[in-house]
């Protein structure tokens, strides 16, 4: 599918879009804050003209419906391993112009540092300066990420690497949108929080489809 008519199709309603989350191996959480991208999912609806189906899906990386998702969602706090298939078909996914957010709840970050090496190992993490289109596609964030959840309580950093040109996986560190993203009475976040946590969450999915 282009670029131009995937656009098409997400603002007249004529597909089917939502967020997939992957399950990957590894022994790592993969499941946690089972409740942000149903919340995430049903803001794109309210805020934006992107027609998003307001159920996430999971799909594995080995899964053929895959390629069926132009946007991934990986979060967790414990390990992860990627196969040396599972490898190459995520280089392929994201030549076929697939976007991958990675969201560190605490403690995957460096198995995620890790695996993701092996499935662009000339192209490293960099950090995404505040004036990239991903923090002014939709609201406007001069400062790069807001800070969501404590951690080490080191400043949120947005990491991304980048493949022929195209922001293809998206990092944000120290930070934990998610958390964010979650029902309001997980954490007792204050509404502003939560609210810099959906507005950035927007951006992303705003950036990714249309770039």
């Amino acid at each position: 599918m282009s670029n131009l008519l995937l656009l098409f199709l997400l603002f007249t309603g004529s597909y089917d879009f939502t967020i997939a989350r992957l399950k990957y191996g590894g022994g790592g959480d993969w499941y946690d804050s089972p409740s942000a991208l149903p919340n995430l999912l049903a803001a794109i609806n309210e805020r934006t003209s992107i027609r998003a189906n307001p159920r996430e899906e999971v799909v594995e990386i080995t899964d053929p419906k895959l390629f069926k998702y132009p946007y991934l969602f990986m979060t967790g706090h414990g390990n992860i391993h990627f196969t040396q298939e599972e490898v190459k078909i995520l280089r392929e996914y994201f030549a076929r112009g697939g976007f991958l957010h990675a969201c560190d709840s605490y403690g995957m970050d460096s198995s995620f540092r890790r695996e993701i090496k092996k499935v662009f190992p000339d192209s490293p993490l960099v950090e995404i300066p505040f004036d990239h289109p991903i923090y002014h596609s939709f609201y406007d964030f001069p400062k790069g990420l807001p800070k969501i959840h404590k951690h080490n309580g080191k400043p949120p950093q947005g990491f991304g690497i980048f493949y022929e040109g195209r922001l293809v996986v998206f990092y944000d560190y120290e930070c934990d949108l998610a958390d964010g993203w979650e029902d309001a009475d997980v954490y007792n976040d204050p509404s502003k929080k939560r609210e810099s946590a959906f507005r950035m969450g927007i951006n992303i999915v705003v950036y990714a489809l249309t770039h």
